[in-house]
């Protein structure tokens, strides 16, 4: 099962899945309180300000519900083949 959480509301949600077509549940979590606790949350910076934003990560989950691997600062290109080796037991 593939979920996708972010930030922001379940509308921009809904119109981001129908733009790219998307097969899978998207989750809101607009109170970052999912992010907190998955400690995804870092400073950044652009343009000379900091601000503290979402690191793009990929937590592989496995049956017994615990992280088997975590892929922080995910880069799309690729990123699914990358997973789905890593859950046929590969890199």
């Amino acid at each position: 099962m593939v979920l996708g959480i972010s930030a922001d509301t379940p509308d921009q949600q809904k119109k981001f899945k129908q733009k790219h077509d998307l097969p899978y549940t998207l989750l809101a979590d607009s109170d970052r309180k999912v992010c907190e606790s998955y400690g995804v949350l870092k400073t950044k910076s652009m343009f000379k300000n900091t601000f503290l934003g979402i690191e793009r990560t990929t937590f592989l989950i496995g049956p017994e519900g615990k992280i088997s691997r975590i892929f922080r600062k995910v880069k799309p290109p690729g990123h699914a083949e990358e997973v789905l080796a890593a859950m046929a037991g590969g890199s």
